[in-house]
């Protein structure tokens, strides 16, 4: 189920009724045009409404987790609490990008100003202990996360108050009108405040919190694994958002510390599904007495989904970076086609935007609307940006980038670096140095090819792999890392800002921290023009343009399908959503089970 993050939300109103000519009621929110789904659908055209509940599905992950709190800012929860335990004011699904649905919230009533919004609760929407779900637990919730969750939030929702008219009733009022900011509150997790207010809500927590989602805690070794169970009185389940989904009685993550361990644990059948994201291991470790026989099945599903750009990111607020030329002369150091057939099996495709698989990307020269909106900008902007269409560096594949290596060493002399006794060194004699932090021992095979070439040309790139999740997050959070290889989102939405934004420098989403004012007005435009396509689609060509050729990051590669392999004991509908594999679709299969080693018959 696609479930964005509460900042990248939505926008434009398909309304059910207008009560007068300043009020409007609608039970349904686009970003644009009208939703696919109108009011009395019974369920998402990818699901099996009739699908059979029971059984359990096992994942597997590496790393570990240290608290229960998806919420803390510090340490890290079990994989998809959120999702499972929690749901939110309204729904959304793996069909469309931004068009919100009733779940917790039954409708919305708005001032066509925007001004200010009131969203009506179900009657029959409950916690897990049975108590009901009410407005004055959305109020706690905004406070709770307005008071004690993550800075960005506060900054975001500058202005917004909340207070709850009666018991399903709560309305929140804008300081600054805005139909987009109005409209991001549908995603608002909802928390019990019963259970919440003593809680100091920024920390880790030792034990599972209630929740009302379709899944709750059933089992847990702390960092080790941990057992979700279906709620069987879940309150939504029959609601056409989630009718046919949450099929599994049971779902289980096991938590590993080696990648060869997890490969080999799966092939055993300590745990059933499984996403392969390395090249390598698709090509040459999905193989074995389980696979012939066809007891396990790999597959590759396409998918639309807008894939972004992943990237060797810079942190331009150090000093090793600050200077355009030395990010373009570490990018054409990077040579993808040489990495893409001899690691990758040549499986990859070269990203060129910041907004792959979309129309936002600036494929072409820029149009008239995109110049008038760069040209007052034009002495703080790259020349490159107004008469070229960004193309990342190419090679031939043989691994001999002498052009790429003279290029480089010319701009780093242009950036006030010369070489000496084969090394880099600034005006004080220092070599020029930086380090990559990884996450994923994986991360390694791409990433030293990588510093060999920075190597030959006298500076030094040192990889630091840092396998403690918490450890790694931590450091990205605060900060305190030179280069990371991460993703940044695929869609021009609200959390751009969250992304590039200055005022969100400290951000733990803010990779870069550019703090540049032409990245900053171009992000409030994005934001602004949510509901306007001409529009969006100019300035986030604009951004996408500004970004690419401010060498922000070495681009890196997109790939336009899952890479999937499970025991055969599962069914999905014949329909396929668009954006997401949509696995909570997908059933327990008793016939294809009792085909399985007897092991594997759970």
């Amino acid at each position: 189920m696609v479930k964005p993050s509460l900042f990248s939300l939505i926008i434009f109103l398909h309304s059910v009724s207008v009560l007068a000519a300043d009020v409007i009621t609608t039970s349904t929110i686009a970003l644009r045009g009208e939703p696919a789904y109108q009011t009395g659908f019974k369920h998402w055209d990818y699901v099996n409404p009739n699908a059979p509940k029971g059984g359990l599905i096992q994942y597997a992950q590496r790393g570990t987790f240290d608290n229960f709190n998806r919420y803390a800012q510090r340490g890290s929860a079990p994989s998809m609490i959120e999702d499972l335990l929690y749901d939110t004011l309204m729904a959304s699904n793996s069909d469309e990008i931004s068009v919100y649905y009733p779940l917790i919230a039954k409708q919305l009533t708005y001032a066509d100003d925007y001004s200010w919004v009131k969203f009506k609760i179900d009657d029959r929407a409950k916690f897990h202990d049975g108590s009901a779900i009410t407005a004055e637990d959305v109020e706690f919730s905004f406070n709770l996360f307005w008071e004690q969750g993550v800075p960005q939030f506060k900054k975001y929702f500058a202005g917004v108050t909340v207070s709850a008219n009666d018991d399903n009733t709560v309305t929140f009022k804008l300081a600054a009108p805005s139909r987009s900011l109005m409209l991001s509150l549908c995603d608002l997790t909802v928390l019990p405040k019963h259970s919440y207010k003593d809680k100091a809500f920024s920390e880790p927590f030792a034990k599972p919190p209630l929740g009302n989602g379709p899944y709750q805690v059933k089992s847990y070794e702390m960092g080790q694994y941990i057992v979700y169970q279906r709620v069987a009185d879940y309150w939504a389940a029959d609601l056409p958002v989630r009718r046919g989904l949450n099929n599994f009685d049971e779902i289980r993550i096991d938590y590993y510390l080696d990648e060869t361990v997890l490969m080999e644990a799966f092939k055993k059948g300590e745990y059933d599904f499984r996403l392969e994201n390395t090249a390598k291991n698709w090509a040459t470790q999905y193989t074995g007495e389980n696979f012939d026989k066809g007891y396990i099945v790999k597959e590759e599903i396409s998918h639309e989904q807008p894939t972004g750009n992943s990237a060797f990111i810079f942190n331009v607020q150090k000093p090793q970076f600050k200077d355009r030329r030395v990010r373009q002369a570490l990018g054409l150091l990077f040579d993808f086609e040489w990495t893409n057939q001899n690691l990758f099996y040549g499986d990859y495709q070269r990203n060129y935007s910041y907004f792959m698989n979309t129309e936002f990307a600036a494929r072409q020269m820029p149009s008239e609307a995109e110049k008038a909106v760069l040209m007052p900008f034009k002495q703080q902007l790259p020349a490159e940006v107004f008469n070229k269409v960004y193309q990342p560096p190419k090679t031939d594949g043989s691994g001999n980038i002498r052009q790429q290596m003279r290029q480089a060493l010319a701009l780093f002399k242009a950036a006030g670096y010369q070489l000496k006794n084969k090394q880099l060194v600034d005006k004080n004699g220092q070599q020029f140095e930086f380090e990559l932090l990884i996450f994923r021992p994986s991360e390694e095979r791409f990433a030293i090819p990588f510093k060999k070439n920075i190597e030959r040309i006298g500076a030094k790139m040192n990889i630091r792999l840092l396998t403690d999740a918490s450890q790694y997050i931590n450091r990205v959070r605060e900060r305190e890392f030179e280069m990371i290889s991460r993703a940044f989102s695929g869609y021009p939405s609200e959390t751009l800002k969250i992304q590039w934004h200055s005022d969100y420098i400290n951000s733990s989403y803010n990779f870069v921290g550019p703090n540049n004012p032409v990245v900053d007005h171009l992000v409030d435009k994005i934001a602004e023009y949510q509901e306007d396509l001409p529009q969006l689609t100019t300035y986030a060509r604009a951004l996408d343009r500004v970004l690419l050729w401010n060498y922000y990051s070495i681009p890196q590669w997109h790939l336009s399908k899952y890479r999937v392999a499970y025991w055969d004991k599962f069914s999905r509908p014949d329909t396929l959503p668009k954006y997401e594999l949509g696995e909570s679709s997908w059933w327990y299969d008793k016939n294809k089970a009792a085909q399985l080693p007897a092991k594997q018959r759970k």
